[in-house]
């Protein structure tokens, strides 16, 4: 049911720099649109103590590792003790949570990922929100636009939701592992503490504590 997959059901607000962005919404595909203001609106607010401001709108903690070979285009917040490696590509509109890693040419692009998230290898991740601790296995990606262009439908079972974006990538809850190789189609959204088998193709909800093998093999965690 749709309901399962509200910000209260999937995601840990105290594990993100970015918890009033949520306020007031239901969905967490809501925020996609307001990323870039809010950082903005944040980013002033950062104590300049703890982060370095450059080019005018990309904070960058200076307990976060990063390589000289990435490339970080704003707005975007790079958190406390987070590491991105070499040749990452953080398009703009990015929070990037605590202790996150963002790792060989992964590209970001309007997303927020919750604290300890790790996108490590060759991921792509464009108009998402990765809860607290969750994993995109190497190759796996966030597909954010639908190949007949038409607005993105969050689907249920016999249950939709109108989402009015024509781009939307996927919103994983906590301690999600996706499995390398993976597509997380336009629409996907994946429940807490559930794990997708590598080279998945997926769309629609997905339960919490579940194991995807695939669109008719979803089994129940023990």
């Amino acid at each position: 049911m749709l309901k399962d997959f509200t910000v209260a059901n999937l995601l840990d607000l105290n594990e993100t720099i970015a918890a009033e962005l949520f306020e007031g919404k239901t969905y967490p595909w809501e925020v996609l649109p307001e990323i870039s203001d809010f950082i903005m609106k944040l980013g002033l607010t950062l104590n300049p103590s703890e982060y370095e401001c450059k080019d005018g709108n990309v904070w960058i903690a200076k307990s976060a590792q990063i390589a000289p070979t990435a490339y970080i285009n704003g707005p975007a917040i790079i958190g406390k003790d987070a590491e991105v490696r070499h040749c990452a590509f953080i398009r703009g509109n990015v929070i990037v949570g605590e202790g996150a890693v963002v790792g060989n040419s992964t590209e970001l692009k309007n997303a927020v990922l919750f604290n300890k998230v790790q996108v490590p290898h060759y991921n792509y991740v464009g108009d998402a929100v990765l809860g607290y601790k969750s994993h995109m296995g190497a190759g796996s990606i966030c597909s954010n636009v639908k190949s007949d262009k038409k607005l993105v439908v969050v689907k249920d079972g016999d249950e939709k939701i109108e989402t009015g974006l024509k781009k939307f990538g996927a919103m994983l809850g906590d301690h999600v592992e996706v499995g390398c190789g993976s597509v997380l189609n336009p629409g996907t959204v994946i429940g807490r503490n559930t794990n997708i088998y590598p080279l998945s193709p997926v769309r629609g909800c997905i339960p919490a504590d579940s194991i995807y093998k695939n669109a008719a093999e979803i089994i129940k965690k023990n």
